[in-house]
């Protein structure tokens, strides 16, 4: 039995259903590496040379760490991972020490475009974010992608701010 990354009953049911029978909607696992994880990935920039070992190590720190809700959804057929997403749980002390929630990563495959299956992923990681309490969601993107995620939802507000 694979190791995940959180609990897997935190999986919408709703939105596993959605999905044609092939394709399993799940957290990420310990064992993913050989999934094509980093095929996915490099799809949405840039991901290093990145060992097995190195993989683990960072899985298990994000899984001690806690607040890392990261999602796959496997090809069962295939035994690749076609798409990914993140939400990373902040601890506040604003709203009455409340919970915000950052959406990341999201990708699908290229060869999975065109079937719905970012909008999957949105979909779950705002479902995760209402059973975590999160008071809000805030992801950031490309101006080219703010047509998708509005029909996922969301809404632009503000403005990002980054340094590197």
């Amino acid at each position: 039995m694979s190791e995940y990354i959180f609990d897997e009953s935190l999986i919408s049911t709703e939105v596993q259903d959605t999905l044609s029978s092939n394709l399993k909607l799940r957290p990420l696992a310990k064992d993913d590496f050989d999934k094509g994880i980093f095929d996915c990935l490099e799809q949405l920039s840039i991901t290093g040379d990145i060992s097995q070992k190195k993989f683990v190590e960072r899985f298990e720190e994000m899984k001690k760490a806690g607040g890392y809700y990261t999602i796959a959804i496997e090809d069962e057929d295939q035994g690749k991972i076609v798409g990914l997403g993140t939400l990373f749980v902040e601890m506040k002390f604003l709203r009455n020490c409340g919970n915000a929630g950052h959406i990341e990563d999201i990708v699908v495959h290229d060869s999975q475009r065109g079937k719905n299956l970012g909008r999957r992923i949105i979909e779950q990681l705002k479902y995760l974010g209402k059973e975590l309490g999160c008071y809000k969601l805030i992801l950031n993107c490309n101006e080219k992608n703010i047509p998708f995620y509005e029909k996922c939802g969301l809404t632009v507000k503000d403005v990002q701010m980054t340094l590197y």
